[in-house]
């Protein structure tokens, strides 16, 4: 019984083609690179995901990197005044 049940819940949390097909297409509006071509060209969904986890990466580092610039500012301020209040809440 238990057996027929996974079966089932996994088959219900399978996508269709056309589901999966909107998804990549969604993914492909939110991808600069892909997005900025001229030339509008057919990507495969491969190549759209590696482009989405490229983009996850280098929007990770930016935040990375905004963060410890905020900490340096906030290092530099009076930890009293409203601008380290709004820094403070910035970076939680």
């Amino acid at each position: 019984m238990s057996n027929r049940r996974s079966r089932q819940s996994s088959s219900a949390s399978r996508i269709s083609d056309d589901q999966m097909i909107d998804l990549v297409g969604k993914l492909r509006q939110f991808l600069p690179e892909i997005r900025e071509r001229r030339r509008p060209e057919k990507v495969s969904a491969s190549k759209v995901l590696q482009e989405t986890c490229n983009y996850i990466r280098k929007l990770h580092r930016e935040v990375d990197n905004l963060s410890d610039r905020l900490s340096q500012l906030l290092d530099s301020v009076d930890e009293d005044s409203p601008e380290a209040a709004v820094i403070s809440s910035l970076l939680m």
